[in-house]
């Protein structure tokens, strides 16, 4: 496993790919980058050919000074499959990730089979929304500069459900699922970090999402995954959207926060697993 850059709309796109069989593309959320599907890159390549990429303004792609909307995110999704000779493939979102992957599913809808949605929302009323987003990353880099750990535990409180912190206090060598430790965590988010410009190149884009009125318009099977104590993306406002979505599942982890993809990964795995296996199944069956 490498990384690789593609040249997509006239920038360069940091990406890797894992496993063989029906392509399935992962969209990080705000502030981080690829590496934060650090529970599903390796669980999913096992059934999958798994995209993980940075976005613009991420991690090791390109970081334009110009100002990002969702429209541009979403074309640099299609310019990647494009560039990978990919027609279509499951398309998953966490977070900003997920309102990405809506954009991107209005835009382009030929170019998705299943979606999935993690912990997202439809959009604010106001700009406040986003600039609420904002501060929190923009402090979160000021802290990240002065003491990674205290930074990363100041975080984790709205991230994690308590009793799940509590098990990552006790022991930060820990490889939960064998999958990542918060040291790991931590390690990581030392990496290639955000600056504040691009925390916000991204949270204008957040003013860009509009997504409610439009929701309708997703044909795709979509599954929708949400977490009962998530502060960051409510469980309410994800119902709202399962209500809007015509061919929607609604998935709800119990006692889990915003990262219930890493402190709930199995759980969190199965479900997208069984999600996107039929049509794998499928298209086995069709090409035997």
């Amino acid at each position: 496993m490498t990384e690789s850059y593609a040249t997509v709309n006239g920038i360069k796109i940091c990406y890797e790919t894992k496993g063989s069989g029906y392509p399935v593309i992962l969209v990080h959320g705000f502030g981080v980058k690829k590496e934060d599907w650090i529970a599903q890159f390796g669980p999913l390549s096992e059934r999958f050919k798994v995209i993980r990429f940075d976005n613009r303004g991420a991690g090791k792609s390109d970081r334009p000074k110009i100002i990002y909307t969702m429209e541009i995110f979403a074309d640099d999704i299609k310019g990647l499959m494009d560039y990978l000779k990919i027609k279509k493939a499951h398309i998953i979102g966490w977070s900003l990730g997920g309102m990405i992957v809506q954009n991107f599913v209005l835009k382009h809808p030929e170019y998705a089979n299943k979606v999935v949605l993690i912990n997202t929302n439809y959009g604010t009323p106001d700009e406040q929304g986003p600039n609420v987003y904002k501060k929190m990353r923009l402090d979160e880099l000021e802290k990240l500069k002065k003491d990674p750990v205290k930074a990363f535990w100041d975080g984790a409180i709205t991230s994690y459900h308590r009793d799940f912190r509590k098990k990552m206090e006790a022991d930060t060598k820990k490889k939960f699922y064998d999958l990542w430790s918060v040291e790991d965590l931590i390690r990581e988010k030392t990496i290639n970090p955000s600056t504040p410009e691009d925390i916000e190149a991204q949270a204008n884009a957040l003013i860009t999402h509009r997504t409610y009125e439009r929701l309708e318009e997703i044909k795709q099977e979509t599954l929708l995954i949400t977490s009962s104590h998530d502060r960051v993306c409510p469980k309410s406002v994800m119902v709202e959207m399962h209500e809007k979505i015509p061919n929607s599942t609604l998935h709800v982890i119990d006692k889990a926060g915003h990262s219930s993809p890493r402190s709930r990964a199995p759980e969190v795995n199965n479900i997208i697993i069984n999600f996107l296996k039929a049509t794998q199944e499928q298209i086995l069956e069709i090409s035997e």
